[in-house]
């Protein structure tokens, strides 16, 4: 199966809402995109299409990468549920060193190097699970939405823990999921994101950007 060529067939480069900047393969409708990667790749246990969506939370840590490129500049990021990609795609153009985009999901790779390209930017990309391994040497850990699960929680909190130990800044874009540890968090920045009632509650979802305590 081509994995990019199933996303270039079933999205369109489009700017996310708050963050103008950046382009990227995105579907304009869940439930058809949904029923694709089930009918088309439903043999290979590929999971729901989230590479396909620019989430709040992302969204968020993405507009403040972008805002404040010291954040990344020079160092070598991560971009943990990476999705997409665009929390990576946003520390490159804030001129991180380098950017690894992390997702066990085998079309977020694919979406991650179309949208690279699209973005002029080098980005790699794994489908390791890096959650059952000790951190590499990063300097910047960027983590999207992904506390929305209670044992995907508990092993990202882990992990972030111990990538700062090893001396890593992390920041985590969130819409305080249901899993997310904001006891854990100071939040740093705040944003009112435009999503879709496809996906989410409201039209605008309220999201904050918030970095490790300790």
């Amino acid at each position: 199966m081509d994995r990019a060529r199933f996303i270039l067939e079933n999205t369109r480069l489009l700017a996310p809402p708050l963050v103008p900047e950046v382009r990227l393969h995105l579907a304009e409708e869940s439930l058809a995109i949904w029923q694709r990667t089930e009918e088309e790749l439903g043999e290979m246990n590929i999971p729901p299409p989230f590479w396909a969506f620019a989430w709040a939370g992302g969204q968020a840590l993405a507009r403040y990468v972008l805002d404040h490129p010291v954040t990344a500049r020079g160092l070598t990021v991560l971009d943990l549920g990476a999705g997409s990609g665009l929390a990576a795609i946003a520390a490159m153009k804030a001129g991180a060193r380098s950017a690894l985009a992390a997702d066990p999901d085998l079309l977020s790779g694919a979406a991650v190097r179309v949208n690279a390209v699209a973005n002029d930017v080098e980005v790699a990309a794994t489908a390791d699970d890096l959650l059952d391994a000790s951190p590499g040497p990063f300097g910047l850990v960027l983590v999207g939405d992904l506390f929305y699960e209670r044992t995907l929680a508990e092993r990202t909190l882990a992990f972030v823990q111990s990538a700062a130990s090893g001396g890593a800044e992390v920041l985590v874009g969130d819409p305080m999921r249901s899993y997310f540890p904001a006891d854990r968090f100071t939040p740093v920045a705040h944003y009112q994101v435009p999503v879709t009632r496809e996906l989410e509650d409201a039209e605008i979802k309220r999201a904050a950007v918030w970095r490790l305590k300790g």
